[in-house]
């Protein structure tokens, strides 16, 4: 009997918690579909703190341990760290390698990134610059990069050909062509975030906001929630 396909879905953002806040109900969502799940966070987050006592190597070690409990709670596979500085991210050449390897490595049928266009939301939210550049370098690892087996031929010798990804998400972006429905994955999604417990100083306030951030309405007026992307289909 032939064997079916899983799904594999890389998820490659800037910091500890982006996938979470971006698209952790998804996430949840397609794990329990079937799906594997792979996380590459290319910074640990090592500056973001208000902690005067705080070191940068402390930091790394508590923002890497609250995503591995993170992506526990939403069922994901494997969690990787590429340990770019913290608020020094650039879409440069080294870090497109990074990604194609994992692109190479991982052979996703869906890569989920961030939105290198958004420099701001609403008149609320900057957009942190590491997740421009991130999404940007993403982006370009998919194509042509990853693509083209003249690109970074050593990844050849390591036994990882090129791949083409099928579907990429782009997650947080404020032009949004398709919703996912998390209605079911809700409280997974923000039990998840809670677990970055470094970076969340009011949990209470936090949960409302994102309840109100997250939620709509279907047709007959029931309470929904959903989170939004940017959906290419490179084929």
């Amino acid at each position: 009997m032939m064997g079916t396909h899983q799904e594999r879905v890389l998820v490659v953002m800037a910091h500890p918690d982006d996938p979470e806040f971006a698209c952790g109900g998804t996430i949840a969502r397609w794990v329990r579909e079937g799906k594997y799940v792979g996380y590459v966070l290319i910074t640990s987050g090592d500056k973001g703190s208000d902690d005067p006592t705080m070191t940068r190597e402390r930091l790394m070690d508590i923002r890497e341990n609250e995503q591995r409990a993170a992506a526990r709670v939403l069922g994901v596979h494997e969690v990787h760290f590429l340990r770019y500085p913290d608020g020094e991210l650039y879409p440069t050449m080294e870090l497109r390698r990074d990604i194609v390897y994992h692109i190479r490595r991982f052979r996703p049928d869906i890569l989920v990134c961030q939105d290198p266009t958004a420099y701001y939301f609403g008149d609320y939210y900057i957009n942190h610059p590491d997740h421009r550049a991130a999404g940007e370098a993403a982006l370009a690892a998919v194509f042509p990069l990853a693509r083209d087996h003249l690109n970074f031929p050593e990844h050849l010798e390591q036994g990882l050909p090129p791949h083409k990804v099928p579907v990429v998400y782009i997650a947080t972006t404020p032009n949004p062509t398709t919703w996912v429905d998390i209605t079911d994955f809700l409280d997974i999604k923000l039990e998840a975030i809670l677990q970055h417990k470094s970076q969340v100083k009011d949990p209470e306030a936090l949960i409302e906001r994102w309840k109100e951030r997250l939620r709509t309405s279907d047709e007959n007026g029931r309470v929904r929630y959903r989170e939004g992307f940017r959906v290419m289909y490179l084929g």
